[in-house]
């Protein structure tokens, strides 16, 4: 795929109570769904024509088809 829409994302939970948080597309960003991730547990996430951006607070690693990155170090 070369667009972002319906792309895929892992997230994997370093701490208790990770947060995701997916953000909605259009001329209003609002948040739109909230999971809450205990350690070690896995969430596979996907951009939508509703999600356009996801934000995670808490220590996590995400994986893309870009590469890995680690939050909250």
């Amino acid at each position: 795929m070369d667009q972002p829409h319906g792309e895929y994302i892992v997230i994997k939970a370093k701490d208790q109570g990770v947060q995701v948080i997916g953000l909605t597309r259009g001329t209003d960003t609002r948040f739109h769904h909230t999971e809450k991730l205990d350690k070690g547990e896995v969430l596979l996430a996907q951009f939508t024509d509703h999600t356009s951006a996801i934000k995670i607070r808490g220590r996590a690693t995400i994986m893309t088809r870009y590469g890995t990155v680690d939050s909250g170090d």
